[in-house]
């Protein structure tokens, strides 16, 4: 090659050495520009003191208030979406896959949300549009009491406190039958779970080596060790509040091990779900991207039969509703906290329990004198059964235990009878499992009118130990 041919051809190799750097610097700047811009919608609160942020959560999103969830008409192609997207100078920032059309859609330009929103409504693509709504979780904090089994009054109560014998779940007689099995996955969606506490973590889900890493097409790849954090989009699921750790440690607090307190089941699964941050704050968003999740795990192979929701809202979120009938199509029981406001939910209807949706039990909370707490809202159409919910005693923070009231502490009673039933019955179907419990009941004279079966659950009639 002589110097007249070989100098354009060194100039031509500069030049696209250039545009290759330049490119990925462009790469570059985009990842850092969604980092620095991917925000988190409106908030949660529980009325459980916040506890310190978990440590590793620097570069945690924070809440926005310019995503809302929309859902695409069946038969709009993605690339119609996205061209929708993008003239209405909005970006898609995540696809729940187990609802055909629902977007997670982020505003770009600053106009307020239910103005977009109404834009969205008036579009023929669109089959709804709707903000990302607050939810409440469902507990009230009370004095910690001492970690003995003689004190959770809910699985045995022989009076102690002043309460009224045999006002329990039968929980001892259910254990004659069974204790649980470790091959039923519980999914606990809420705070996250203290994974590491000493009486829960022998009952902690693992993934499986055989199960693939959670993949999702706009979140990537998520090394799901122990659950979910919606919040972050990560595997760590770490409890930073507390409210999900006592939630778990009722359904499966490890029994007969000498330490602690006993759960509904001594041995199960446990599968840290948190969408509720340090404070308690969360959106249906996260919700339904948990949900999502564990329907993705449920059809990857894991035996995840059980979600349990001690939280809720007035706001009625059909993308929430959406996610959990797809949840429900899955074979996943879903199991809800009544709430807290001393209402009647046949009249006032309270989110997600008032779902009609055919996998939903909605539990009311009773004191340890089979009387309806003062707090828990009741409904003979909407709230189906009730169960102990004031005083419970169950794990917390930082290998403590703690008593919480409220329809959040009743929930997890009912999500860890039904683990128990499955245990025994590892194939039974959700509606047969549903309607087992609803029928598993002692009938109360104050329950008549104020809850669909008029009676408290209870595990050994459950189990068949009675």
């Amino acid at each position: 090659m002589n110097r007249n041919n070989f100098l354009p051809h060194v100039a031509l190799a500069l030049v696209l050495i250039l545009i290759a750097a330049f490119a990925g610097q462009i790469r570059q700047w985009q990842k850092q520009w969604r980092a620095h811009h991917h925000g988190r919608p409106g908030t949660f609160r529980p009325h459980i003191a916040p506890e310190p942020v978990v440590p590793g959560a620097e570069g945690r999103r924070q809440s926005r208030a310019d995503e809302f969830l929309v859902r695409f008409k069946a038969g709009t192609s993605e690339a119609s979406i996205q061209s929708i997207v993008s003239r209405l100078h909005d970006r898609v920032e995540d696809e729940i896959e187990s609802v055909s059309g629902l977007e997670v859609i982020e505003d770009e330009d600053g106009k307020d949300v239910d103005t977009v929103v109404a834009e969205y409504r008036e579009l023929p693509e669109v089959e709804y549009a709707e903000p990302v709504f607050k939810i409440q979780l469902d507990a009230k904090p009370v004095v910690p009491n001492d970690p003995r089994f003689g004190e959770q009054w809910a699985l045995a109560n022989d009076g102690q406190r002043g309460g009224k014998e045999g006002a329990d779940v039968s929980a001892m007689r259910a254990w004659s039958v069974t204790k649980g099995n470790d091959k039923v996955v519980v999914a606990v969606l809420d705070s996250g779970v203290d994974y590491t506490h000493r009486d829960l973590a022998g009952n902690i889900w693992t993934r499986p080596a055989d199960i693939s890493e959670y993949q999702d097409r706009d979140l990537g790849e998520i090394d799901d060790v122990h659950g979910f954090n919606a919040i972050d989009d990560t595997g760590d699921p770490m409890d930073d509040n507390g409210h999900g750790t006592h939630c778990a440690g009722i359904i499966g607090a490890e029994g007969g091990n000498g330490d602690g307190i006993a759960g509904v089941n001594w041995t199960v699964q446990i599968m840290p779900l948190k969408f509720m941050d340090a404070s308690g704050s969360g959106t249906t968003k996260d919700a339904i991207e948990a949900i999502n999740y564990v329907i993705n795990r449920k059809k990857a192979g894991v035996n995840v039969r059980i979600i349990s929701a001690s939280w809720g809202s007035t706001q009625k979120s059909r993308a929430l509703e959406d996610a959990i009938r797809k949840a429900y199509d899955a074979g996943i029981l879903f199991v809800a906290a009544s709430g807290n406001s001393s209402a009647n939910t046949d009249q006032n209807p309270h989110y997600p329990s008032s779902y009609n949706v055919g996998n939903i039990i909605s539990v009311a909370a009773l004191d340890r004198n089979d009387q309806l707490a003062t707090f828990s809202n009741y409904g003979a159409k909407s709230v189906h059964i009730a169960a102990p919910g004031v005083e419970i005693l169950s794990t917390w923070l930082d290998n403590e235990f703690k008593e919480a009231s409220g329809t959040s502490m009743a929930t997890p009673m009912v999500a860890g009878v039904a683990a128990l039933v499955l245990s025994k019955n590892p194939s039974m179907s959700v509606d047969d499992l549903r309607k087992l419990l609803l029928n598993s009941v002692d009938r109360l004279p104050v329950l008549k009118g104020k809850v669909v079966t008029g009676g408290r659950i209870n595990a050994a009639k459950a189990v068949g130990a009675e």
